[in-house]
């Protein structure tokens, strides 16, 4: 009597380093904004925050993208800084301004935040909604900020263009700028944990604002914080991929995929694919690179796009995504068109 069938899980594959002909794919921020449905089912709900911890609705809008296009993978519908909201900060959405994090950390001390890791709870039972839901073949992505990304909106209270508050926090007081990185990178280990034993079975790290940082305050403030969560993430779950993505990296992507230990690197868009595959090490799973801009282009654009990226990572395993996350007024024919014209052009 044979035991019970396993279906095959194409991303999670490559994740754990096989290359396959065709590589899978998901989009970052595919389940949002450039949905009508959700759209339509925030406007009911109100408000972002609202959304997320609706765990049933959360629920949903992870698994729309899929009822549409059939991804090899689902995200986590989540932000980043529920990490700061349950290490003690207010956190709420200025409409049509983004997040506001208090009190900001520029101006008070870390001691003066009280942790309340209970605020991940509503994100765990959001996962276990969606893994009962999810077809075996798809793999679930969960996720959190990098230290240094999340650092940026807890010291200045919101997002800025040159992270320049926590630039100058992190060379005029690096003990206290490191104590914050410290800590986020505790709460870190603490989310990610949670989120796999709800059921996402790989994690990506979303390093956003990596690219604002010199040489040697990416080592200090990117690669060892990223490198210790994903030691100590390993160390709880061995079997379970760690994506990497340092958006902004440049030059420093080698430097991050070796210093940091992921399974997996995520490659933005400015970064010349066959220059990644050279740099990278022999072997390690790469995610990306298509512009998303040229997603909204579509048509000639996507295709030679694509073309080229799979050209460059012909010879390792790769993961089609974006080199950022997917944006609002994206036509959603050209994600169809996209999955399409990548599915169709197998390679040996």
């Amino acid at each position: 009597m044979s035991g019970p069938q396993v279906v095959p899980k194409p991303l999670l594959a490559v994740l754990k380093g096989e290359r396959q002909s065709v590589p899978p794919m998901w989009l970052m921020r595919q389940a949002g904004r450039y949905l009508p449905e959700y759209r339509a089912l925030r406007a009911r709900k109100g408000g972002f925050l609202e959304l997320v911890y609706d765990s049933a609705a959360a629920a949903e809008v992870t698994i729309q993208p899929l009822r549409r296009f059939g991804f090899d993978g689902a995200i986590l519908f989540s932000d980043i800084l529920i990490v700061p909201y349950a290490m003690g900060q207010d956190l709420w959405f200025e409409a049509g301004e983004g997040p506001r994090l208090a009190p900001i950390l520029a101006e008070t001390d870390l001691g003066a935040l009280k942790p309340d890791f209970g605020r991940f709870e509503a994100v765990y039972e959001t996962v276990r909604q969606v893994k009962a839901a999810l077809d075996p073949a798809v793999t679930f992505l969960g996720f959190a900020g990098s230290p240094w990304t999340v650092a940026t909106y807890m010291v200045a209270g919101q997002g800025s263009k040159d992270q320049g508050a926590a630039r100058r926090l992190a060379y005029g007081d690096p003990a206290r700028f490191g104590a914050i990185i410290d800590a986020i990178a505790e709460a870190t280990v603490v989310y990610l944990d949670g989120q796999i034993r709800a059921g996402v079975e790989a994690v990506q790290l979303f390093d956003s604002w990596a690219g604002s940082l010199a040489p040697l305050q990416f080592e200090r403030w990117v690669i060892e914080p990223n490198a210790r969560i994903v030691e100590k993430v390993k160390a709880l779950h061995p079997d379970v991929p760690v994506i990497g993505f340092p958006k902004g990296a440049g030059a420093k992507l080698a430097d991050y995929a070796r210093g940091t230990g992921v399974d997996a690197v995520g490659v933005d868009e400015t970064v010349d694919p066959h220059w990644a595959d050279r740099a990278l090490p022999e072997g390690l799973p790469v995610q990306g690179n298509l512009d998303p801009l040229a997603l909204i282009a579509g048509g000639e654009a996507v295709e030679q796009a694509v073309d080229t990226i799979r050209a460059a990572f012909a010879n390792r395993p790769h993961i089609m995504n974006l080199g950022h996350g997917i944006l609002p007024d994206t036509p959603i024919d050209h994600v169809a068109a996209l999955i399409s014209y990548v599915r169709e052009r197998e390679t040996a």
